[in-house]
């Protein structure tokens, strides 16, 4: 079964830490990676650019308009994902309870849906 683990954070953190503070967590992050991918139980994963990059679009009236940014104003921002191959939820809590952003942020765990073929 797989999961998909959401990695919140308020991005304004990265540029209040120290450059050894972000170095830690860099490689706290490619520790949890070695780990994850060890275990046989990573497919994917990747860090976004921060929100200032995003473009939305939506479609109203038949009429496509695209803005800057993102969509919603929160404090915390999609910053990454894993994607997970795991036995049950419980087994995916548990790596999300490893992600590093975890520590300071939210990790949101949801399971992919499986469409009949």
């Amino acid at each position: 079964m797989q999961f998909l683990c959401l990695i919140y954070e308020d991005e304004s953190l990265m540029s209040t830490r120290s450059d050894e503070e972000n170095g830690k967590m860099f490689n706290d992050y490619r520790a949890f990676t070695e780990e994850v991918q060890t275990a046989n139980s990573f497919v994917a994963g990747d860090a976004l650019l921060p929100t200032n990059t995003a473009t939305t679009v939506r479609i109203r009236n038949n009429e496509t308009m695209v803005t800057d940014g993102p969509f919603a104003e929160t404090k915390e921002q999609l910053g990454g994902y894993y994607l997970l191959e795991c036995e049950n939820l419980d087994e995916a809590l548990k790596w999300a309870a490893k992600i590093p952003s975890a520590k300071f942020g939210s990790i949101e765990v949801r399971p992919i849906m499986v469409f009949d073929q």
